[in-house]
């Protein structure tokens, strides 16, 4: 039997596959297509769960033929599910670094080979060591939209600015252009190429999906039924948020089915909610055809995305729509820019009037944007300022956010408030020691000496939210502000200082700090921002004053009524059902944003942030011009010409 014939029989099951491939490679050991029958078992091996025969058949591959490189590529991929994640860097470590004749199809494999390497070696932590095999996989072939990604999310990361570090290959217009979604939020304050960027990644990164199983019905009788799908739901910000929210609803009015699409795992957070839920699905070994299918079939009114464009999202799912109402809330800061969303759950703070020409889809308000746990776990154990490293005596700022969101001008802001405050630190959540000696580096730089940047561990939630008293004040970032770690330290009354901005992720910490009651620490401007925090942090009666409040306030402010959250949650999920009912749910309009796009890409993102308003919406307005005066750019409902959003959505209030 020759090769051909063999893989025509070896389809029938993955056993019969197995035996076919032994069988053929005992006969036919002086045959030249050996080492692709060779690398074929590898391949049914590992399909079959046997990951230690694949890892054997497919070594002994590459010892028989080492220019043949697609056995290199799936043992490092059975070896990182076996754990061995350093053996699975090394073959791919030596097949990046072999000597092989230059073909497309080997530079194809030399460049997936690096960009594995750069995944596991982030995982591990190893984020230089991960950037420069990135590097060099963009050397090989810069057209790699999903490698720049992950090339500029690890330079926020680290903290290595500037972030867009245009390279030969590799001009900044380049890096603009394949930046996601989530990294935009960190890099710009610009709404307008965050809902362009965001229609840019839905229609070529999430693409066209399968065909759908079958359309949505709508419900004829009985309770509506809300689905919400994450990947989250676990001791994760978003699960920690939704336990109350699953736990409040009116379960007389609304069945709640909660669809899991993230890692398996066993903690409280998880068990609180699939003890709320009407219903629990597990999505996990579906693929989106069948996941569609079973929303389908459990005839799902509203489907809610609680992950949007993060880790382990299941976008096509809702690009199928299996339902005719489809949400974005909570789980990812911005606009979703597709086709198929069509409700943004916001509130006046974070979406003002006016500003809905920004969002794909039709904004709806709440009290506040955020949910909360009432009920969250905090340690019995409250440290001291001695046992975290905390000098007793200074006045502590702190910014407990992930070092992506540290951009240099907000570092320059911080370092200016250092230098006019004594005897006072910065207390900072750690990275790696290479991000970390890098900040206390550019602090040194800046007048500000290195040991007045303190580094707190990661500890559980729990244990997280007990140390959070030792600080005295807050500072946002910005463009993407603290979120959920400005409510936690809410929560333990320690005051947030913010600087308001444009865009949603820029928003949401003044929409806290709002729902708290304190809204004179929601600056309008950076200089506002800088001031003000050096006042507070030489002003020790201030802060206590902001501390009491927050504690006395705690339990009856808007930012943690989950009740009050909640029912009008559902009033607009009643909304959405009468819109439906009147064959008028939204339809996103996405005309003109691949040219809104195309315009800014040669526009430094951070220049925008120290625009106002007006010389935000004139730089658009003028960039369109000079652009329709060439190649005429049709109206639109955004900038072009000038239609005030909220008449075309109109706003509904909670």
């Amino acid at each position: 039997m020759d090769l051909t014939a063999l893989l025509r029989r070896a389809t029938e099951t993955p056993e019969d596959a197995i035996s076919l491939y032994k069988t053929w490679i005992a006969l036919n050991h002086d045959n030249p297509a050996l080492p692709a029958a060779m690398f074929n078992l590898g391949v049914a091996l590992s399909d079959a769960g046997d990951l230690a025969g694949a890892a054997i058949i497919l070594r002994d591959t590459i010892r028989l033929a080492p220019s043949f490189a697609p056995p290199a590529i799936n043992l490092g991929g059975v070896l990182e599910r076996l754990g061995r994640r350093d053996q699975a860097i090394a073959v791919w470590t030596t097949l990046a670094k072999a000597d092989m004749p230059i073909t497309g199809e080997i530079i194809g494999f030399k460049t997936l080979a690096l960009k594995q390497m750069g995944r596991l070696l982030e995982a591990a932590n190893l984020d230089s060591a991960a950037e420069e095999a990135l590097h060099r996989s963009l050397a090989l072939n810069p057209d790699q939209p999903d490698a720049i990604q992950h090339l500029i999310a690890l330079r926020q990361r680290q903290c290595k600015w500037p972030v867009l570090l245009e390279t030969e290959r590799l001009p900044k217009r380049t890096l603009i252009g394949a930046i996601s979604p989530l990294s935009a939020a960190c890099q710009a304050d610009d709404p307008m190429f965050h809902l362009a960027n965001a229609w840019h990644y839905c229609r070529y990164t999430i693409g066209l999906p399968p065909p759908a199983p079958m359309p949505a019905q709508i419900k004829s009788h009985g309770r509506p039924r809300i689905g919400y799908v994450s990947s989250d739901f676990r001791e994760h910000a978003v699960g920690f948020a939704m336990t109350d929210v699953f736990e409040t609803h009116d379960r007389d009015a609304f069945d709640i089915f909660a669809y899991d699409c993230g890692i398996s795992t066993t903690d409280a957070t998880r068990a609180r909610i699939q003890r709320a839920a009407s219903a629990w699905v597990d999505l996990n070994g579906l693929d989106d055809t069948q996941a569609c299918r079973r929303i389908v079939d459990d005839r799902i009114d509203i489907l809610v995305d609680l992950n949007g464009y993060t880790k382990d999202a299941r976008t096509k799912v809702f690009a199928m729509r299996p339902t005719q109402i489809a949400v974005n809330w909570f789980g990812f800061p911005g606009t979703m820019g597709s086709p198929y969303h069509h409700y943004l759950i916001a509130d006046e703070h974070v979406i003002p009037l006016g500003h809905e020409r920004y969002y794909a889809e039709k904004v709806l308000r709440l009290p506040c944007y955020q949910p909360n746990d009432r009920k969250r776990l905090i340690s019995a154990q409250s440290p001291s300022r001695q046992d975290v490293g905390l000098p007793n005596d200074a006045f502590v700022f702190c910014s407990l956010n992930g070092t992506q969101k540290i951009t240099r001008l907000t570092f320059e802001r911080w370092m200016i408030i250092l230098r006019h405050v004594p005897n006072s630190v910065l207390w900072l959540l750690t990275a790696t020691p290479d991000t970390n000696g890098r900040l206390r580096a550019a602090a040194g730089e800046m007048g500000v000496a290195p040991e007045r940047l303190i580094f707190a561990d990661k500890r559980a939630n729990p244990d997280h939210l007990a140390r959070y008293p030792l600080a005295d004040l807050f500072l946002d970032t910005f463009p993407y502000g603290a979120h959920t770690t400005a409510s936690d330290a809410l929560w333990m009354g320690v005051p947030v200082l913010t600087y308001r901005g444009r865009s949603f992720a820029a928003r949401v910490c003044s929409s806290l700090v709002h729902a708290v009651g304190l809204p004179e620490l929601v600056c309008d401007t950076q200089n506002d921002y800088v001031v003000r925090a050096i006042n507070l942090g030489n002003d020790r009666k201030h802060i206590a004053a902001l501390r009491a409040h927050l504690l006395a306030n705690r339990d009856r402010c808007t930012l943690f009524d989950t009740p009050r959250l909640v029912r009008a949650l559902e009033d607009r999920y009643r909304d959405m059902l009468t819109d439906r009912a009147n064959g008028c749910v939204p339809q996103p309009d996405l005309n003109n944003l691949s040219v809104y796009r195309e315009i800014m890409l040669d526009t430094e993102p951070s220049d925008v942030e120290l625009l106002d308003e007006s010389a935000y919406q004139a730089m658009y307005r003028e960039k369109l011009s000079r652009l329709s005066a060439v190649f005429p750019v049709s109206s639109d409902i955004r900038m072009w010409p000038d239609v005030r959003a909220h008449e075309c959505f109109p706003a509904r209030r909670a």
